[in-house]
């Protein structure tokens, strides 16, 4: 399957979540057997070679993808979630949104020291969330090894400004405007 086929199976929705938005939909990847196993082939393609111990999958949409990986690379899976969603201890990290703030965590211990990760989400845009995990994930002295992406918006400067933290950032497609 070709970049071109896997992009025209990702849905674009105008309008949400306001108007002028362009929202990348990747359910409708995620429901096509071969775009779903070919998008996670070429992630693994890529995490393969940077030998992590575990892979960091970024609430919501970087659950299945980050799973879905770990399981093809052999390796551990750690959800980072919103606040209030994890049932035991937790250590986590505040980030500012547009309008607010916003928190992310992580089972207190998940993260050995020293662990070597890939973090995982669907989408990089500004890059907000993912610079949050890679902080969360360096604060329990863990080491990110990269970001790794479905899509990224480059228009939006997500994977410049993970970059411009010392985060190795890749993403299978790229889709221009917000």
């Amino acid at each position: 399957m070709s970049t071109v086929d896997l992009a025209a199976l990702v849905r674009t929705i105008p309008d949400f979540p306001k108007p002028g938005i362009q929202f990348r939909d990747i359910t409708t990847l995620l429901a096509d057997p071969a775009g779903f196993a070919d998008l996670i082939a070429r992630l693994a393609r890529i995490a393969r070679p940077l030998d992590a111990d575990l892979i960091v999958g970024i609430e919501a949409r970087g659950f299945i993808l980050g799973a879905a990986l770990a399981n093809a690379l052999g390796l551990g899976f750690v959800p980072v979630r919103k606040a209030g969603k994890l049932p035991g201890k937790t250590v986590g990290v505040d980030y500012v949104l547009e309008y607010g703030t916003d928190r992310l965590e992580v089972h207190e211990g998940q993260l050995a020291r020293g662990a070597r990760a890939i973090l995982v989400d669907d989408l990089i845009a500004t890059g907000g969330t993912a610079l949050a995990a890679a902080q969360l994930v360096r604060e329990q002295a863990a080491t990110v090894l990269m970001a790794l992406f479905a899509i990224d918006l480059p228009d939006l400067g997500g994977r410049t400004a993970l970059e411009a933290k010392g985060i190795a950032t890749s993403a299978i497609l790229a889709f221009s405007g917000e």
